[in-house]
């Protein structure tokens, strides 16, 4: 017979509001569903509000980990919007890439913590955020922060590097590749690493494809897929070190080592670029209150959880007229419901983690059209919904005893 177990929307393993419904018989997971729509913050229509030259100050507060490949995103597609993406100085396409690249490994390091974290397994918790912690000082020296770092601009990057800067970011590179397979050892050798993460959360190569996954959660399915390899933006190519990390097991521990990959990847190609760092302007002028002529542009980019994808339209005004936000997450959640099932409820958080989810970055309000009649959505009828789900789903909070 079977019975429902709800997990979420606010649950210790759960660090943002999202509900699992999962369907049990004894410890064994037979369905699950996956419920959205408790952290719904309306950017997209923010965005559309706000200058063109304004709209990557924002669009960097979509995501505490990946800020700046959701600023650098926003930035290419404004390029594009004003044609002139071609036009932008070479070192300042180097240091956005420096940018990323170091983002990238603070956002795994940071995965690898979390999913150690859910599978009870909190030294190596401790250790890579102790790691994580030195790409910070090194985000912060690059653009002055550590979490909204506002490394780019449209037209360049806010800031230049110096000798001091280089001379520790291949310091550190050093010592992340060092601690990259160290963590590795430790998680095709250790016998609880291996119980916890090996044979669970299998997502078979033919489902990935189907469901849409994108990022280390499709590469550890075998999908040798990466924008950065594929688009070649910013000048990433393999002359600066880039190769796509791909594993073909599909389980959560083939989704550690990828990322783990990624970081050594990621770390050669900061030292490639600092020790080939052309000379040169790293900006061009971009005037704030600048109109563009009406048209679209798509940009999209490599997140450290997958491929993450801007639409804009313009209408020839200083506003953009519509912005469309894609984020990883939003492609990989179908993924993490097929993973659960089949495991059991232990299993659940390190499953649900392998996406490495962003709930803030993924949450959207769709609005379906039957095609029976023109329906403008206004106040009203937005309250109307949610009063409509918080009656149908009330039994769902009660047993939570969420009050």
């Amino acid at each position: 017979m079977g019975m429902y177990v709800p997990i979420g929307p606010y649950h210790p393993a759960l660090k943002e509001p999202i509900t699992i419904k999962i369907k049990v018989e004894g410890e064994k997971i037979v369905d699950a569903d996956i419920e959205l729509g408790y952290n719904h913050r309306g950017i997209e229509k923010l965005l559309e509000s706000k200058l063109w030259i304004s709209v990557p100050f924002i669009s960097e507060h979509i995501c505490g980990i990946c800020s700046g490949v959701h600023q650098m995103t926003a930035i290419m597609g404004i390029e594009r919007i004003f044609d002139m993406e071609d036009k932008i100085p070479e070192r300042a396409r180097m240091l956005r890439i420096v940018g990323l690249e170091l983002e990238r490994i603070h956002s795994h390091l940071l995965w690898l913590g979390v999913a150690a974290h859910e599978s009870g397994f909190d030294t190596i918790f401790m250790y890579t955020w102790r790691d994580r912690e030195s790409i910070l000082d090194l985000l912060e020296m690059q653009g002055g922060r550590r979490v909204v770092y506002s490394i780019g601009k449209v037209g360049g990057v806010r800031r230049d590097v110096d000798d001091k800067f280089i001379r520790k970011a291949k310091e550190t590179m050093n010592y992340i590749k060092k601690r990259a397979q160290e963590y590795m050892k430790a998680f095709e050798e250790d016998p609880t690493l291996l119980a916890r993460f090996k044979n669970v959360a299998l997502l078979p190569y033919d489902v990935a494809v189907n469901l849409g996954a994108v990022g280390p959660t499709a590469r550890a399915s075998g999908i040798d897929y990466d924008v950065r390899w594929e688009d070649r933006y910013f000048g990433y190519s393999e002359e600066i070190g880039l190769r796509v990390a791909v594993r073909k097991e599909g389980d959560a521990l083939a989704k550690a080592l990828v990322r783990l990959d990624e970081i050594i990847i990621s770390a050669e190609i900061i030292e490639n670029v600092l020790e080939n760092l052309p000379a040169g302007p790293i900006e061009l002028k971009f005037p704030p209150l600048k109109t563009p002529a009406p048209g679209e542009a798509v940009a999209r980019s490599e997140a450290p959880r997958g491929e993450l994808i801007y639409y804009y339209r313009s209408d020839g005004k200083r506003t953009p007229y519509r912005v469309k936000v894609r984020t990883p997450t939003m492609a990989n959640i179908l993924s993490a419901g097929y993973m659960v099932r089949g495991g059991y409820i232990a299993d659940v958080p390190v499953a649900f983690a392998t996406i490495d989810p962003c709930i803030a970055c993924m949450e959207r309000c769709i609005i379906v059209d039957d095609g029976k009649q023109v329906r403008k959505l206004d106040w009203a009828k937005l309250k109307h919904y949610a009063n409509k789900w918080f009656n149908e789903n009330w039994h769902w909070i009660k047993e939570e005893r969420i009050y």
